[in-house]
């Protein structure tokens, strides 16, 4: 197991990891993560996971061995990937021996036995049973373990549980963990690319509240004039004049880059590159979603992707020779994305989607 600290060099400072919603959160990460995160250098018990700061974790996994102690269990918990030692404390009802007797008629006593023995039912689990445990990660003895601030045993018959819990992970990572922790650059540092994230905000906000299918440039072109006055007013005010693009050159120029931006996020698309220059809504194009859940399911229905369905890149391959050329990567993910969280199509793994 790597139990090697964090590069002091490449760790973010600490009165920035609040920034990072995934620092007050339990972080669903399997097992083998947990077990190679680098510990910060400038706190013990925090680490990191693509400098994301990780304090508490989410685990479900299968009790592979257990020792029991007066005032604690100790589980070791397999999610497929790696094993874990999970330390749970017991609670006074764990720790109570319980009477049995039960009188006739209604007995508030022997109900209330009744509900702690279904609460130490649920907390003293077997091997093979499901544990599900969330709580602070710490190294005792160079060895990485859980201490739990909630765990009880999942009854999970027809595995219900662990289908949704592999269903969401994998969204999890690739939404949220695999991207680097990063800082949002400063507008008073970077005025140009503050401007640029601004501008990119405002089309992207006018496109969802006006729910917009397709639109030209000289549509949104209005929309960035206040940017540009007061880029200009504040340029006025800090030094004298000097020769340079006008305004007008100035807002193309910015409106022309917000649109690359939003082009390479997936956001927007041009169907047919032409002069009449024509962006379509990726998230509202109905052609366009109609056109990959009809590929998916012709497709699917061939021997070569019968099991595990069509990858990624074939699908965006038969788009760009049935519906457009121009359809990038980006696009197609985030239809993709849509029509499963529609339940249209079905993820077999990161890159194959094939129809229910």
């Amino acid at each position: 197991m790597q139990t090697d600290t964090m590069d002091p060099a490449e760790e973010p400072p600490s009165m920035l990891w609040g920034l990072d919603p995934v620092f007050s959160a339990c972080a669903r990460l399997y097992v083998r993560d947990i077990l190679e995160m680098l510990e910060s250098t400038q706190v013990p018990g925090i680490y990191f996971y693509n400098l994301h700061p990780i304090y508490k974790v989410d685990v479900l996994g299968t009790v592979v061995y257990k020792r029991e102690r007066d005032d604690f269990f100790c589980y070791g918990v397999d999610d497929g990937t790696g094993v874990i030692n999970c330390l749970c404390w017991k609670n006074d009802l764990l720790k109570e021996e319980g009477d049995d007797a039960a009188q006739g008629g209604f007995d508030p006593v022997a109900e209330l036995e009744k509900l702690k023995q279904a609460q130490r039912s649920r907390c003293r689990l077997e091997i093979g049973e499901l544990l599900r445990i969330r709580g602070p990660v710490k190294t005792s003895r160079q060895q990485r373990e859980i201490m739990a601030s909630i765990y009880y045993k999942v009854d999970d018959p027809v595995m219900a549980v662990q289908i949704a819990w592999m269903m969401e992970v994998p969204e999890l990572y690739r939404q949220c963990y695999d991207k680097p922790f990063q800082l949002q650059p400063i507008a008073s540092g970077d005025s140009a690319v503050s401007s640029i994230a601004k501008a990119t905000n405002i089309i992207r906000d006018f496109l969802k509240q006006k729910l917009v299918t397709r639109f030209r440039p000289y549509d949104v072109l209005d929309l960035l004039q206040p940017l540009v006055c007061s880029q200009s007013q504040a340029a006025s005010a800090d030094q004298e004049p000097v020769a340079g693009p006008s305004s007008c050159q100035q807002l193309r120029q910015l409106l022309k880059e917000a649109l690359q931006v939003l082009q390479d996020e997936g956001v927007v698309y041009r169907k047919v590159k032409s002069q009449d220059e024509v962006y379509h809504v990726t998230a509202h194009d109905k052609d366009l979603f109609m056109a990959v859940k009809d590929i998916i399911r012709e497709d699917s229905k061939r021997e070569k992707y019968a099991e595990k369905g069509c990858h990624v890149l074939h699908i965006l391959s038969a788009v760009r020779q049935r519906y457009s050329l121009n359809v990038s990567k980006a696009a197609l993910e985030l239809v993709l994305k849509s029509l499963e969280c529609d339940s249209d199509i079905i993820s077999t793994s990161d890159n194959h989607y094939t129809v229910f």
